[in-house]
């Protein structure tokens, strides 16, 4: 490094200020502080920038993650639909990632084909590089009335949306200060020696600057921070454009790795539009490295100065994608179908049993055990859950005998799980171990509970739909689909709960149910108003869709009730719902 740095506040706020150079031996990191100082400082401000996208994310996952999850259901069947619900989902949550596992976890629940979540992930990527171009709009007056009202929602609001709501405001808040830190910190760099010789070398190797930029984006698992980084860079004359270009060509084959990766045990189905993305997106990002000599010669005509023609470059870069990959979903996901062929299916290896017999001395690990298959229980109930309701709409009779092989394994676990802590209560002496015992083996009733309105009660409603040649109405069909998305949801959550026990989220479960019997109400009188209307295939279903709601309220409140033992230790749990009694 060719200049020593100091740190100097201006206004209490630390800043980094080129100062004079020192003698002789100052030019090693370890022997110039200041050198050590600023890059704590760029890594520190990149660290933030990191935080703050994942900030925002976590906020609109946790406040909107039902609405969201209708939204993108709404483009079944109409790709073009498909891709601008995908778009918008990624502005919210500044994550095409996201969008795919969202996507993904359609196909796997049989609500969406893989064609659909093809569009909406391309969308999805149309999305995040439309997120880019919205944070780099700022005003001085923006980041703090955004940290005002942010804090001020997340520390005075009870509803949860709104207190979701006050974390995404700090989150974009935080990203603007991420990105001031980034530009003060690296103002030194501009006269830099050092850095023109590395950027003059990158200039002249395109294909580096492209794999830097596809590694960082996989490492810190943001396209959008990734992008941010280098556009920021590019902003204070540290990065030339065509190096830019190169860096965000890979930013994008970078993002698209980072879905694969997060999907590689899921199923096949998924796993294939994941791939279908990486070649579209990732292949486009090569192909587009191979003419970046002319795609450069052509930037200036978009006008503005490096930063503007970098985001055109990769707004741009992403919409060409999805435009032209649209029309071609189901070729591209049958080529995807060559290469990934379902793995033939080993000989499964039998499950050992977490009830350890050996433990039950040991009382806090034998605990530990009937907790590991109460949650293994809940695990084998949500996979039985999750493609029940395609069953409605299409019978497969594998997928069902699968469905009942799976209850009675968790009939067994539970009865096994109900002996083991009867022998714990009855070997162990102390209060704690026997409330606990109690929690536990209710928890299991509850699980095998939900296993059994889906084994019984779900699949013995959608193998009537067939031989009765029974159809839902396109309105009673939808509001079934958006119903069972959200108690899937929630049971996922009640699982993170049981691994957690983390009372906020226990709370936020404990929430979730009642909108869950208020949504259900809602949904029973919609339905009998289409009866009222005379709705042929209203009245031929009645049955099964309101049997069908009160089934999936039962498994949400089933899997609800893992939070109740967590919010009653914290004394957030009230003793009765019951009003009091008029004195006197």
């Amino acid at each position: 490094m060719d200049f020593p740095l100091r740190i100097v506040t201006n206004g209490g706020i630390p800043a980094v200020r080129r100062f004079a150079p020192c003698g002789a031996g100052s030019g090693g990191v370890l022997e110039n502080p200041g050198v050590v100082l600023f890059l704590l400082h760029v890594a520190g401000a990149a660290a933030l920038l990191i935080w703050s996208v994942r900030l925002v994310r976590t906020g609109v996952e946790r406040a909107f993650s039902v609405p969201l999850r209708r939204w993108l259901r709404l483009g079944a069947g109409r790709p073009a639909l498909a891709a601008i619900a995908g778009a918008g989902v990624a502005v919210l949550m500044q994550s095409a990632t996201a969008v795919a596992m969202l996507a993904t976890s359609f196909i796997a629940a049989g609500t969406m084909t893989a064609s659909v979540a093809l569009a909406i992930v391309l969308g999805a990527d149309v999305g995040s590089a439309l997120v880019v171009q919205l944070l780099l709009l700022r005003a001085d007056w923006l980041v703090p009335l955004l940290l005002l009202v942010g804090v001020t929602l997340f520390l005075r609001s009870e509803a949860k949306v709104l207190r979701q709501s006050g974390r995404i405001i700090i989150g974009l808040a935080l990203i603007f200060v991420s990105l001031g830190m980034i530009r003060d910190a690296t103002e030194p760099l501009r006269e830099s020696a050092s850095l023109a010789a590395a950027m003059g070398y990158l200039g002249g190797d395109a294909v580096s600057a492209f794999l830097i930029g596809a590694v960082f984006a996989w490492a810190v698992q943001s396209s959008v921070a990734a992008v941010l980084l280098a556009v920021t860079f590019v902003a204070e004359g540290l990065m030339p454009v065509p190096v830019a270009a190169a860096m965000v060509l890979g930013v994008n084959l970078g993002g698209s790795f980072i879905a694969w990766f997060l999907t590689l045990s899921a199923e096949i189905e998924a796993r294939r539009v994941v791939l279908a993305n990486l070649m579209l997106r990732g292949g486009g990002a090569v192909l587009a490295l191979l003419a970046l000599g002319t795609v450069v010669r052509y930037l200036p005509l978009v006008g503005g100065g490096g930063v503007r023609q970098i985001l055109t470059l990769h707004l741009g870069f992403n919409l060409i994608v999805a435009l032209v990959a649209l029309p071609f979903c189901g070729p591209v996901l049958r080529a995807t179908a060559r290469i990934l062929r379902a793995p033939e299916v080993p000989a499964d290896l039998a499950r050992l049993s977490a009830l350890e017999p050996s433990a039950l001395p040991f009382p806090d690990r034998a605990l530990a055990c009937a907790a590991r298959e109460v949650l293994h229980m809940g695990e084998e109930v949500e996979a039985m859950l999750r493609p029940v309701l395609r069953l409605y709409a299409s019978w497969d009779a594998p997928t069902a005998e699968a469905i009942r092989r799976k209850e009675s394994a968790v009939d067994r676990m539970h009865f096994e799980t109900k002996l083991y802590l009867a022998r714990l209560t009855r070997e162990s002496e102390g209060v704690e171990v026997a409330r606990r015992s109690v929690e536990l083996a209710d928890l299991a009733a509850n699980i095998e509970a939900a296993g059994d309105a889906v084994s019984r009660v779900m699949l013995g409603l959608a193998a009537r739909m067939g031989p009765e040649n029974l159809r839902f109405s396109e309105t009673g069909w939808q509001e079934l689909t958006d119903f069972h998305d959200r108690v899937l949801a929630n049971a996922q959550a009640a699982l993170n709960v049981l691994m957690t026990l983390n009372p906020d989220a226990a709370r936020a479960l404990v929430e979730e149910k009642e909108r869950v019997r208020v949504v259900e109400h809602d949904l029973q009188r919609s339905h009998l108003e289409r009866l009222r209307q005379g709705l042929v295939e209203s009245i031929e279903t009645s049955n099964v869709h309101q049997e069908t709601l009160r089934a999936l309220k039962q498994v949400n409140t089933a899997f609800t009730m893992v939070a109740y033992p967590i919010l009653s230790e914290t004394g957030d749990l009230l003793a009765s719902r019951l009003a009091r009694p008029p004195q006197g």
